[in-house]
C-alpha cells in the first residue's frame, strides 16, 4: 500500500516538472523570437541601406541602366535615381551609352527628391562642378597642372571652362613669348595653373606662362651643363632688337648682336632674320651667375676676310658702295663682309669737314687700297688716288693690258701741236 503511495507521489512530481519547464519555454520563447528578428532586420538592413537625402546633397551611385538620353542610377534609396543627358555629359553630341556603362560608379548632386513621377532627379555635372573646386585648390596650394580648351577671347586675355566654371587667361599670362593674335589659341588645349581663387564670387585665375616657366628652368639647369664655348646649337628667335636678336637655345635666351648676325654691315636685325625663325647659332661666351649667353649667327668658316689676301693687294683700285659715313670719314664695303675705311683726307683733293658732304650712303665709287691689316680686318682706301684729273685708272688694272699714254689721254691730244 505504502508502495502505491510513493510511486503516486512520484508520478505527480514527474508532472509539476513537466509544467514548469513548459512555463519557462514559454517565458524564454519570446526572447528568442526577438533574436531572430533583430538579426534578420540587421540582414535587411545591410542588403537594403535605403539613405535618407535630401535636395543638393552629394552622393554615390552605381549605374544600373544607360538609354539614349537617361542614366539610371541605384543610390541606395526607396528610389532609383535619374541623370538627364543634359546633366551626365558637357557636350550632348556625344552618345551616353559610350561614357557610361552598366556597374560604373558615379558621384551626382541631388537636385530633386521627386521628379514627379517618383524617382530622383540627379546631376552628375554639377558634381563635378563642386568637386572641382577643390581641384582649383590644390593647384593653387601644390601647382598641380589642369587642363583646358580655350573657347573664346575677350577684353584682357582668353576665357576657357572647366566642369561649366568659367576660367580666365590673362593675355600676359599666356606665354612666356609676346603673342600677337590671341585667336590663335582658341580651340587649343593647354596645360595650365590656378594663380587667383576667390569660391565665394566664382572667380578663378588661371596661367599657361608660369608652367612654361617651370618647364623653361628645368631644361635650362641642364642646359648649362652641357654648353661649350664654339659648338653650334639649333635655336628659334624669339625677339628682336635694335642691337640684335634673341635666341632661345632650348631653355635659355641668348643674344646675337646685329655685329654677329652677319658678314657685311646691316642697320637692323630684320635685314637678316625674323621672330619665329629656325637657325643655327655659335656659342661665343656663356656667364651662368649673370644668366647670359652671347650667340653668333654668321659661319666662322665662312668669313669673308680668310680670302682677302688672295683677292686684293695694295694699290689695286676696286668699285664698291659707301656702306656707312662717319665723323672721321666712310666706310666702303668692296665685298659683303669685307669693309674699309676711306678718312677725311682721302675722299677729295680739297680739304672735307664733314663727308656726308661729299658722300652718301648706298653710293658707287671706286676706291684705292693703300694698306691692308687682314688679321686686324682693317683696310684704309682712298678715293682721291683712284682719280687722277678727272681720269679713272680703275678700268686699265687688269694685268696683262698694254696701255699707253693716247689710250690714257685718248682725244685730249687730237688738236695738240708740238711748236
Amino acid at each position: 500500500m505504502e508502495d502505491n503511495i510513493k510511486n503516486e507521489e512520484l508520478k505527480l512530481e514527474d508532472v509539476v516538472k513537466d509544467e514548469v519547464t513548459k512555463e519557462n519555454q514559454k517565458i524564454e520563447s519570446p526572447e528568442k523570437v526577438e533574436v531572430v528578428d533583430t538579426k534578420e532586420e540587421e540582414i535587411t538592413k545591410d542588403a537594403y541601406d535605403f539613405k535618407k537625402i535630401q535636395k543638393d546633397d552629394l552622393i554615390t551611385g552605381t549605374v544600373i541602366k544607360v538609354n539614349k538620353e537617361e542614366v539610371f542610377v541605384n543610390i541606395n534609396y526607396m528610389a532609383d535615381g535619374i541623370i538627364p543627358k543634359s546633366e551626365a555629359i558637357e557636350n550632348v553630341e556625344e552618345e551616353l551609352d559610350t561614357l557610361f556603362k552598366e556597374g560604373d560608379k558615379v558621384n551626382v548632386l541631388v537636385m530633386e527628391i521627386n521628379d514627379g513621377e517618383g524617382n530622383v532627379l540627379l546631376s552628375k555635372n554639377k558634381a563635378e562642378a563642386i568637386k572641382v573646386w577643390d581641384d582649383f585648390e590644390e593647384s593653387l596650394k601644390d601647382s598641380t597642372l589642369l587642363q583646358v580648351m580655350i573657347k573664346e577671347e575677350v577684353k584682357g586675355g582668353l576665357i576657357a571652362y572647366i566642369k561649366g566654371v568659367r576660367l580666365f587667361l590673362p593675355a600676359s599670362h599666356v606665354s612666356i613669348r609676346h603673342i600677337d593674335n590671341l585667336k590663335d589659341f582658341i580651340g587649343k588645349s593647354l596645360d595650365v595653373r590656378v594663380i587667383e581663387l576667390d569660391r565665394a564670387k566664382g572667380n578663378v585665375v588661371i596661367s599657361r606662362k608660369v608652367v612654361e616657366l617651370d618647364e623653361q628652368n628645368k631644361k635650362s639647369e641642364e642646359l648649362w651643363k652641357e654648353l661649350k664655348i664654339g659648338e653650334k646649337r639649333n635655336g628659334e628667335v624669339v625677339r628682336l632688337a635694335r642691337f640684335g636678336a634673341f635666341v632661345d637655345i632650348g631653355g635659355i635666351q641668348g643674344l646675337v648682336h646685329i655685329s654677329d648676325l652677319s658678314w657685311k654691315r646691316i642697320s637692323d636685325p630684320q635685314e637678316v632674320v625674323s621672330v619665329g625663325d629656325e637657325v643655327q647659332v655659335y656659342i661665343l661666351d656663356f656667364d651662368k651667375e649673370k644668366n647670359r649667353v652671347s650667340l653668333g649667327l654668321k659661319d666662322l668658316e665662312e668669313d669673308p676676310w680668310n680670302t682677302v689676301n688672295t683677292k686684293y693687294k695694295v694699290n689695286d683700285i676696286v668699285e664698291a658702295n659707301i656702306s656707312n659715313i662717319a665723323k672721321f670719314g666712310a666706310f666702303v664695303e668692296i665685298e659683303p663682309g669685307v669693309e674699309g675705311l676711306v678718312p677725311l683726307g682721302e675722299i677729295q683733293e680739297e680739304r672735307v669737314i664733314n663727308a656726308s658732304d661729299i658722300l652718301e650712303k648706298g653710293q658707287k665709287v671706286k676706291v684705292k687700297i693703300l694698306n691692308m691689316d687682314v688679321d686686324a680686318h682693317r683696310i684704309t682706301l682712298s678715293i682721291k688716288e683712284a682719280i687722277d684729273d678727272g681720269i679713272d685708272y680703275s678700268s686699265f688694272n687688269e694685268k696683262g693690258d698694254n696701255i699707253t699714254l693716247a689710250d690714257i689721254l685718248g682725244d685730249k691730244l687730237k688738236n695738240f701741236k708740238i711748236k
